[in-house]
């Protein structure tokens, strides 16, 4: 550990990041970020900041989805964060972030036959909805939650992938149950969300489906646990993205969802192998933060891949004792505490306007993990 130690501080000095942040107030000025953010309707972010190069978002259905997405993401950071226990604009924040949730995610639907988004608005939809239940002060509140739940679940089970898991395009053939590859970090993601809900009440997740989504990461899983893009690129191991340098920001979202699914194989040394690797190499993922083209930076790293590796390795911390998990806590702190703006928001790529408020919340959410016991 202090030979990790030693070359982590040698990177840390390269790359400006600084050990030991204020964690608390980073956690309070996102907070006020998000709270300061929120549309009049309750949802975050909107299709209204534009530029030359944008994602491609056939309207409305992306947008919808891209919407409810960040929303959810928002809700849960505000509930993390601890702010909104108390009575005040947190949780005041979270009742807006809830109402719009339970009445515009079951409305939220595949944009067109290519562009399947919808699959992000479910899992972390799912997530809020976990949160909101534990929060809910009614049993008529928490029969809607599960209703709600169940109807994001259902639509995950629609929109699964005939190899199963989940992809985010269907560019094959367009058909009702999509042809789309599956794609490693989105079946992962989806996966921590089953996880998270299936012990509520009245709440189904279907085993075989389950099944099939740890079957397609394990496919696209490498020996020293980099896992490929997608499983459209098996046939291309030691392409960039997906050797280890590539798979930096979503190999702690794989093993983390292998290892709560009962994957034995993925260790606490597997854990602790891939927070050493994005602490030693975060300058080869910060390359590609806040650049508005996707993937072209080195190992095909797209700017969005930078908060959501750190949220995920967060989570891979809750698996490791105290004492080995203080040191990445440590590491996580400083670096988010580095990179947040003057206005208390993160953000990793330029995304119509949905981009401060999804950063954001990851940064809280991650930083709220790390609060020492």
């Amino acid at each position: 550990m202090k030979t990790w130690f030693s070359i982590l501080a040698l990177e840390v000095a390269v790359f400006g990041f600084a050990w030991g942040g204020d964690l608390e107030p980073a956690i309070q000025k996102g907070v006020e970020f998000l709270i300061e953010d929120q549309n009049e309707n309750g949802s975050w972010g909107s299709p209204r900041q534009t530029k030359g190069l944008n994602i491609y978002a056939p309207v409305p259905g992306a947008h919808h989805a891209f919407r409810g997405a960040v929303t959810a993401m928002a809700v849960s950071a505000l509930i993390e964060s601890g702010l909104a226990d108390e009575e005040g604009a947190a949780r005041e924040s979270v009742e807006k972030g809830r109402d719009f949730l339970l009445e515009n995610l079951p409305k939220v639907r595949r944009a067109t036959a290519d562009a399947i988004y919808n699959v992000w608005t479910h899992g972390y939809g799912i997530q809020a909805l976990v949160h909101l239940h534990e929060r809910a002060s009614s049993d008529e509140e928490k029969a809607r939650i599960v209703e709600v739940i169940n109807g994001q679940v259902d639509r995950l089970v629609r929109y699964e992938s005939v190899d199963g898991g989940w992809g985010y395009y269907d560019f094959r053939a367009g058909t009702a149950r999509p042809s789309s590859s599956s794609i490693s970090f989105t079946t992962a993601t989806i996966l921590v969300a089953f996880h998270e809900a299936k012990e509520i009440p009245g709440v189904n997740i279907p085993d075989e489906v389950v099944d099939r989504a740890v079957a397609a990461i394990n496919r696209q899983r490498k020996p020293d646990h980099s896992y490929m893009y997608g499983e459209y690129l098996k046939a291309r191991p030691l392409y960039g993205i997906n050797r280890p340098g590539g798979s930096l920001g979503r190999s702690q979202a794989c093993n983390y969802a292998l290892r709560i699914w009962g994957d034995e194989t993925v260790t606490n040394g597997v854990m602790e192998e891939w927070l050493d690797r994005l602490g030693e190499r975060n300058g080869w993922l910060d390359i590609g933060r806040k650049r508005p083209v996707p993937h072209e930076a080195w190992f095909q790293v797209a700017g969005y891949f930078y908060y959501y590796g750190h949220y995920y390795a967060a989570r891979c911390l809750e698996f490791l004792p105290e004492e080995e998990k203080q040191p990445f806590e440590e590491m996580l702190v400083g670096i988010l505490t580095e990179l947040q703006e003057k206005d208390g928001s993160w953000w990793d790529f330029p995304f119509y306007s949905y981009h401060q408020a999804y950063g954001t919340a990851f940064a809280v959410m991650t930083l709220a993990r790390c609060r020492q016991s």
